[in-house]
């Protein structure tokens, strides 16, 4: 168990540190005056730390070396 949660991590931290973020588009309301409505795009971003991802990597790593085998 320990050894499946260990290689999640460093699978989560190898791409957290390639992927630093990611970008997508929302839909937002400008006017809305009964059947006329006009909307516009606005594009939002999600970023996070590569320590982060470096960190997962580490911890993974920890988890996998000292994990007992059966």
């Amino acid at each position: 168990m320990n050894r499946t949660i260990g290689l999640v991590l460093i699978v989560l931290g190898v791409v957290m540190l390639i992927w630093t973020g990611f970008t997508y588009t929302k839909k937002e309301k400008i006017i809305d005056a009964g059947p006329l409505q006009v909307s516009a795009d606005k594009k939002e971003s999600v970023n996070w730390p590569p320590y982060l991802g470096g960190l997962l990597l580490v911890g993974g790593i920890v988890i996998v070396v000292t994990a007992k085998k059966n």
